[in-house]
């Protein structure tokens, strides 16, 4: 009977290894790395969620440069980690090829989508939430001008842009919107100097209020922001502590959420494939209020901001996408 009990035991604990074999997660960032406070830090902070509930490890790498990414992309697969999630749009051409060549690897990625059979694609609503902030940056402003600069000009950060100047506009026909971009190339994620300089120049044009869709170089938008006085707005992560009661809010792009859902619906061995589009219905999408920026929304920003969000999800209110057709009719 001791043996058999042994037996057992021991058998129990070869399952429950080879369960937790089974799942051997990973992530790779885009450009500009895993602390860079915004985009990437979130999907890291998902993945440490990840880890902190299960105790299971995952695997991780910060490419250098966009020639690396077949080249990690293709390692991880087949030293068999999966699933295998993939932090932003530019991971697109390199995971089309490579999921074709290992069809029994669940992979995720972020920000675009990839028609493939073992692909799950996760997109945002980032107009919603840009509206959101906009709606409270119009109303926070003195000038009646706000900005935004975006990192990559590129349609998806056109996006959050025209989601803000709509929301912004919304609380007044006299609110002016100026609009600006770091860069053409990837390098335009990570160039905080440059950021500043913009922001610097748009507030020499008026804007009190500035937010930024520009990964690490928003580093530079909201230490420019708090050195002149205005206020910044932070996105993906809530930055509202970078530089507290200097920025508005932050607008919030669960891409933690993203990340941690994979991975754990993996391990559950409910993973889907296909698309999720997600919104401020979904929670996708949002703003972030603490104690470093609190002080900041008055109780007539707060019911504004309510209503737009309430507004949006029941539909009343219809927050353009610009990705449908590369145009803003703000």
């Amino acid at each position: 009977m001791k043996k058999t009990l042994l037996g057992l035991l021991a058998f129990s604990m070869m399952s429950a290894t080879a369960l937790a074999a089974d799942i051997k997660p990973a992530i790779i960032y885009d450009l500009g790395g895993k602390f860079d406070k915004s985009f990437n830090e979130a999907a890291f902070n998902g993945a440490e969620k990840f880890k902190a509930e299960t105790g299971i490890e995952y695997r991780e790498f910060e490419i250098a440069n966009d020639a690396q990414r077949e080249q990690a992309l293709r390692r991880f697969a087949g030293d068999g980690n999966n699933p295998i999630v993939m932090a932003g749009f530019s991971w697109a051409a390199a995971l089309e090829k490579v999921s074709a060549e290992y069809p029994d690897i669940k992979f995720a990625i972020i920000d675009m989508v990839v028609d493939k059979p073992n692909v799950k694609s996760v997109v945002f609503k980032e107009q919603e939430g840009s509206y959101l902030v906009g709606v409270l940056a119009g109303l926070a402003s003195k000038s009646k001008t706000v900005s935004f600069i975006g990192g990559m000009d590129i349609p998806l950060i056109h996006k959050f842009a025209c989601g803000y100047v709509g929301g912004a506009k919304s609380t007044g026909a006299d609110v002016k919107v100026l609009e600006a971009y770091t860069g053409t190339t990837p390098d335009a994620w990570n160039d905080p100097v440059k950021g500043g300089e913009i922001a610097k120049s748009q507030f020499d044009q008026g804007s009190d209020v500035v937010y930024h869709a520009a990964g690490g170089t928003g580093v530079g938008v909201l230490q420019a922001a708090a050195d002149a006085g205005k206020l910044g707005i932070g996105v993906d992560s809530n930055q509202n502590g970078m530089q507290p009661g200097k920025v508005l809010t932050s607008m919030l792009k669960r891409v933690d959420v993203a990340v941690y859902d994979a991975f754990t619906s993996a391990k559950d061995d409910k993973f889907a494939f296909g698309i999720s589009n997600l919104g401020l219905k979904e929670d996708g999408v949002g703003y972030a209020v603490d104690d470093n920026n609190k002080a900041l929304i008055t109780p007539e920003m707060q019911a504004a901001v309510d209503k737009a969000k309430a507004d949006i999800i029941a539909g009343t209110v219809q927050v353009h996408d610009y990705m449908s057709d590369e145009a803003c009719p703000y």
